[in-house]
């Protein structure tokens, strides 16, 4: 998400230092809803999709993590179950960070938990910001909003339309009706589950 573009570049990697990556197929499941958190993830490589699931099997999309992300992380930190499900898209490598690699970290630089409460407070943030986009904004600029969050430093959102319409709480025609407006303007490019951001500024100035 873009809430960590003005985080240092590579600031969580001091947590995969003293662990070997587990790696993980396409599909396979990290964690589930309503478990307990005895730890959270550094994700060294690949894409991790987070959503929720209600009880009668309905899925939203709540983020699409890349390399260099962390996930799973609230949870551990208050230490209810977990309120979503994270699953592999693409080949991954992850190190799980428990409470022992936590406090050895902070202990060793007190920056790194200082980062982390920034880092939690700013995810608080934003998802007090997609309840209010949920509520009350168009179509138009849920989509904008969305593909601004998802996209990498490469202008690129990993993500089909399916993907897109659980996050945002509109229906498929709808997601395929505003990109293909978007497309037409020129400010977006659209390939295969993949969305090449052309024109952010026009997207941000939309949202």
């Amino acid at each position: 998400m873009n809430h960590e573009l003005d985080f240092p570049a590579g600031i969580w990697e001091a947590f995969a230092k003293s662990r070997p990556p587990v790696r993980c197929s396409p599909g396979y499941l990290i964690y589930l809803q309503d478990t307990e958190a005895t730890c959270f993830y550094f994700l060294k490589s690949g894409k991790v999709k987070s959503f929720i699931q209600s009880e009668d099997g309905a899925e939203r999309v709540l983020n699409v993590y890349t390399a260099g992300n962390l996930f799973g992380e609230a949870s551990f930190f208050d230490e209810l179950p977990r309120l979503s499900s994270a699953v592999a898209l693409t080949p991954c490598e992850i190190v799980p960070i428990d409470r022992e690699l936590v406090a050895q970290e902070f202990a060793r630089d007190p920056e790194l938990a200082l980062a982390m409460m920034k880092y939690l407070a700013r995810t608080v943030r934003l998802l007090s910001g997609q309840v209010d986009q949920m509520a009350f904004r168009p179509a138009r600029w849920r989509v904008a909003n969305y593909l601004l969050t998802l996209a990498g430093r490469d202008g690129v959102a990993a993500c089909t339309q399916e993907d897109i319409a659980a996050a945002v709480s509109v229906s498929r025609v709808t997601v395929s009706r505003v990109l293909g407006g978007f497309a037409q303007r020129g400010w977006v490019e659209l390939g295969y589950r993949t969305i090449r951001l052309k024109e952010p500024k026009a997207l941000l100035d939309l949202s």
